[in-house]
């Protein structure tokens, strides 16, 4: 079972420079997350410890060890500094999970370069919209994906390198590069670029309920946060395997998919494949996983397949589970409980943190539907909306804040310093999401204080498919709200007026989600078109989503005071 940490001891006079002490870093000195996940750990003794157990979706594996980490992330490193890349420059990893994502996300690191990881599920506009925003220099990817950059490299003249790493080279367009990871060289010595605790690292896009998505900018001292709670919370120990089904397209994916257990020596599995029960379970059974790191939305569906599927297969390994990206409800781990044993941990955080905040700690009683308690060092509360003030009276909800700064907290937005301030009140940071604390300082969560929309544990921003609407010629006006789903948590809806000329139909529903479908995710994909005659606004003309989306839940729309006449009336 889990290990047991008094949580209430550790609390006590908690300090990052316990973790900072477990690295060996020295205020000021140099702190590359590259070479702690790589180097450090083959000085340690731990060279031929796996690292990566890698299993595709055809079922192929690959296996690499932390020497394999330190020789070809030094190898894809000088690769790329052999290309004129400068530190700083922001350079993309838009590709599935293959081991070319995790190992080049250590070598960009060591080069000094700015990882720019995006989901490669995203549409060409939205893929366009970061590279665009960020000035990305050079992007990874696969053939299966080059074309989505292809279509939208005009509107990039900063992007110098398009790079491909499992291309047929013949079949390469001008200016595309043929990159092979096993005909690359290992590079024994390669000088690491020299970070300190602010010089940035990760930047991680995040969207937001008005204009561009976010880009948070993470520093390689966030290194000091991802270290220590990926090894209290997920209770990692050094013989332990590791799964953390998240892609790094999304900052669990890195914080906790790379960072987390790689800088604590840590053998992690992965399995780039769809969901599916028997598979998953089976992956458990054949690497015996004992640590396992997934969302709310893949136990819902582990839970709609039922128990019997559990009970076909060896899972007594698995010793330690905690959830993350959304509310984990009560009967999931319940669930959990019953069928696998053991119950699933929840853990809150956001991309902004960089590291979990609150969280269900090993050995504290777990309180089903609760996030838990404030990780040690890091210090919360509630603030009324109103008055901005502490809430004292527990049950009473208001918005999650936290007082800054701990490692991991990104230090701006992109281009963006006034929406980064915008995020600070007295000292506080806003979360933007709401709970309540109870009498034993247990966290509650109550839902998002915005418009974005958490679909399967993924924030997606209004705007995008807001946008993305506005093209078809069809459309007038549209906006996008979250509508309850069973598994998901959320799934899109979009509102549509229609301009004139144009009906509303079947027909027409089909039209418009195919005209779309190339240009957002999957995650942003509306699953249901409603034509209606108007939209609620405000009388400045600003769309209030809140009203349709407190239509889809059930819930009391508020204050309509601000809205237009007609719009209040139905007319």
């Amino acid at each position: 079972m889990s290990s047991v940490l008094d949580y209430e001891e550790i609390s006590q006079d908690f300090d990052w420079s316990a973790s900072e002490k477990e690295l060996g870093y020295v205020e000021g000195g140099t702190i590359n997350i590259g070479w702690y996940c790589s180097d450090r750990l083959c000085d340690l003794g731990l060279r031929k410890k796996p690292a990566l157990i890698w299993e595709g979706h055809q079922g192929d594996e690959r296996t690499y060890t932390f020497d394999d980490l330190r020789l070809r992330s030094n190898g894809i490193a000088r690769y790329l500094r052999g290309l004129g890349l400068e530190p700083g420059e922001r350079v993309c990893l838009f590709m599935d999970r293959i081991p070319e994502l995790y190992i080049a996300f250590l070598a960009i690191l060591k080069m000094g370069g700015i990882v720019q990881p995006l989901y490669s599920a995203f549409g060409e506009e939205s893929l366009w919209t970061r590279l665009d925003d960020a000035g990305t220099a050079a992007i990874l990817t696969q053939r299966k994906h080059v074309g989505k950059v292809r279509r939208i490299r005009d509107r990039l003249p900063g992007l110098r390198y398009v790079i491909v790493v499992d291309a047929d080279e013949s079949k390469l367009r001008e200016a595309e590069i043929a990159f092979s990871l096993a005909d690359t060289p290992p590079v024994e010595e390669f000088e690491v670029y020299p970070a300190t605790a602010e010089t940035p690292s990760v930047l991680h896009y995040t969207s937001g309920t008005t204009g561009q998505p976010k880009g948070a900018q993470h520093v390689h001292y966030s290194l000091i946060s991802q270290y220590l709670t990926a090894k209290w919370v997920l209770d990692l120990r050094p013989d332990d395997i590791y799964w953390c089904n998240a892609d790094p397209g999304w900052v669990t994916g890195t914080s906790y998919g790379i960072i987390g257990p790689w800088s604590n020596g840590i053998t992690q599995a992965v399995l780039d494949a769809g969901f599916s029960a028997r598979r998953w379970y089976g992956f458990i059974e054949k690497h015996r996983v004992t640590v396992w790191y997934s969302a709310p939305t893949a136990i819902r569906l582990l839970m709609r397949e039922g128990k019997r599927v559990v009970e076909e297969y060896d899972l007594l390994s698995l010793r330690h589970l905690c959830s993350v990206g959304e509310p984990l409800n009560a009967e999931a781990v319940v669930w959990s409980w019953q069928a696998l044993g053991l119950p699933f941990h929840d853990t809150y955080w956001q991309t902004e943190t960089g590291c979990i905040v609150i969280t269900n700690f090993p050995g504290m009683p777990v309180k089903p539907g609760s996030m838990g308690k404030p990780f040690p060092g890091i210090q919360a509360t509630v603030l009324d909306t109103r008055t901005g003030e502490p809430i004292n009276e527990p049950g009473k909800v208001g918005v999650i804040a936290l007082k800054a700064p701990w490692p991991s907290i990104i230090r701006t937005y992109w281009r963006n310093p006034a929406g980064y301030e915008r995020k600070f009140k007295d000292g506080w940071y806003m979360t933007d999401d709401r709970a309540s604390i109870d009498e034993d300082g247990y966290y509650w969560f109550v839902g998002r204080d915005d418009d974005v929309i958490n679909t399967g544990g993924h924030l997606v921003g209004p705007f995008e498919i807001e946008s993305a609407l506005l093209e078809h010629p069809a459309v007038a006006e549209a906006a996008a709200v979250g509508k309850p789903d069973p598994v998901n948590m959320e799934v899109v809806k979009a509102f549509v007026t229609l301009g004139p000329g144009y009906s509303d139909g079947e027909d027409l529903e089909i039209e418009i989600m195919n005209f779309i479908r190339k240009k957002l995710s999957a995650l942003a994909m509306p699953q249901e078109i409603e034509f209606v005659d108007s939209l609620p606004r405000t009388r400045s003309g600003k769309i209030v989503r809140r009203v349709l989306r407190a239509q889809e839940w059930g819930e009391p729309v508020g204050d309509l005071s601000t809205l237009v006449e007609d719009e209040r009336e139905g007319k």
